[in-house]
């Protein structure tokens, strides 16, 4: 049984006669293919007495994540049970292709799901996500993975049911990946991990091309869904139970600009805030050169905007972000943050940083702990340059030498870790609303949540308050997260 929430838009798959032609518009195709699926799981039941089990193994970001739960969620409503992953009868890998080292890791475990199917030919084993959107890489899965039933992109997740249903009807590898699309399809069922909260996709793909990045080339073109659509999902999904979503995008910051009727992202924000029952707003990420003013005094405003801002730096060196194309300057990132925190004095500011590109000098590395001390993070993801085929950054000369880039990012961590002690804990002794989110992974006594501005608090409670938002006395801080008593 899978354990999470769902909204299935009240779909009978029963009533779905699966005998006739499958739609042709989405995503009423899709549920057509979910039930075929379905006569499959009936099958299998009465030959093996169980129903069949699914695993979704998810690398990478947060949209991925929500990618994952909308695949769960297919999965779920095709009949599948839920297993781990050794165990799955269907076991699905859902990638990231940002880092060198997702792509090792997604090939260890390829390699023990194939040794796994050996003993049992009847498992089926399927890669999605960004990593299938390199050719090389799909080719790799041809040649030296041939066990692998299903390979499909990022672009065509809305098609798991039809793919699927494909596989369970050939005895050859399915491939189906899409170089770009127009299509949002989002109203299909979703397995969410938390019954309380929810991610909400609000556009697709990036305009930026980062020097270092390889994700426009896999997620492809921006491209916004309508507002109303939006704003009818969180209806749904705050009917459904939920108190906070999480508005998904590559750079939500430039959200609204392909629209037909184009809004801004702050435009949209005040609209979410209007939804009753909905108690808080997050969203990620926040591109620097697309943050506008308007957006600033939004959520100055707000009651429900979280006072949390996920604002990557990458480097704080004008030359190395110059080289990067971020378009935007160290006096530029500095201005806007000093601008935000004036504004919102209670703001918790986290970032992204990149040590070891290409060309970067001990000074470029000084530059960028320069705006680590002066901006104050709460928190900082660091993390070594990944060279990535396919990048205008992989050609580049200049390419820096593994010791040094060792040495820069141990001290970083230092400076990182020194900040986020510093600032992070400045509401020690006060008494905060926190959304109770799940039993501690350590102590059953205790129950484990977040702040408005995302700090984890853990303190003395009992199940019956997960999805709960209360008040907590914070007690002491350690570091990261603080200790508390219930109120």
């Amino acid at each position: 049984m899978y354990n999470g929430a769902s909204h299935d838009n009240e779909i009978d798959l029963d009533k779905i006669e699966i005998a006739a032609e499958p739609p042709i518009e989405e995503p009423a195709r899709q549920y057509h293919f979910m039930a075929r699926c379905q006569e499959w799981v009936r099958a299998f039941e009465q030959k093996k007495g169980r129903r069949p089990t699914a695993c979704t193994q998810t690398f990478g970001c947060q949209m991925n994540a929500h990618d994952s739960e909308k695949l769960a969620g297919i999965l779920r409503s095709a009949g599948f049970g839920e297993a781990g992953e050794e165990a799955a009868d269907f076991l699905l890998f859902n990638t990231c292709t940002v880092r060198e080292n997702a792509n090792q890791r997604l090939y260890g475990r390829l390699g023990q799901a194939g040794a796994r199917k050996k003993k049992d030919p009847e498992r089926m084993i399927a890669v999605c996500g960004c990593m299938m959107q390199e050719a090389e890489e799909v080719a790799k899965i041809k040649a030296s993975y041939p066990f692998v039933d299903l390979v499909f992109g990022t672009h065509n997740i809305y098609r798991l049911a039809e793919l699927l249903y494909q596989c369970l009807n050939s005895r050859r590898m399915v491939v189906e990946v899409w170089e770009d699309t127009d299509q949002v399809v989002e109203d299909l069922p979703s397995e969410r991990k938390y019954p309380f909260k929810s991610g909400v996709n609000i556009m697709f793909g990036c305009n930026n091309f980062c020097s270092y990045c390889i994700v426009p080339y896999v997620r492809g073109r921006e491209r916004s869904r309508d507002p109303e659509e939006i704003i009818r999902e969180i209806q749904g999904l705050v009917a459904d139970g939920v108190v906070e979503v999480m508005l998904l995008g590559q750079n939500v910051n430039s959200y609204g600009k392909t629209l037909a009727h184009p809004i801004s992202f702050a435009q949209l924000l005040e609209q979410v805030e209007k939804i009753p029952g909905l108690e808080r707003i997050r969203f990620m990420t926040s591109h620097p050169k697309d943050l506008s003013d308007e957006l600033i005094h939004v959520m100055a405003r707000s009651k429900k905007i979280c006072p949390h801002l996920h604002l990557p730096l990458q480097s704080g060196s004008s030359k190395v972000l110059e080289r990067m194309n971020r378009r935007y300057t160290k006096e530029r990132y500095l201005e806007l943050a000093f601008k935000i925190k004036e504004a919102i004095p209670q703001i918790s500011l986290t970032t992204d940083i990149i040590v070891g590109f290409p060309g970067e000098t001990e000074e470029d590395f000084l530059e960028t702990i320069d705006v680590i001390e002066q901006v104050g993070f709460d928190s900082a993801f660091t993390f070594i340059y990944s060279k990535r085929t396919g990048t205008p950054a992989a050609s580049m000369e200049d390419q820096v030498p593994p010791d040094v880039v060792k040495d820069r990012f141990d001290r970083l961590l230092k400076v990182v870790q020194a900040s986020g002690s510093k600032n992070s804990g400045r509401q020690l002794g006060q008494t905060e609303k926190v959304l109770v989110e799940e039993i501690n992974d350590h102590d059953p006594t205790l129950m484990t949540g977040r702040l408005s501005n995302n700090t984890i608090v853990h303190f003395p409670g009992d199940p019956s308050l997960i999805g709960k938002i209360v008040h907590v006395h914070l007690d002491a801080f350690k570091g990261f997260y603080y200790m508390g008593s219930l109120m």
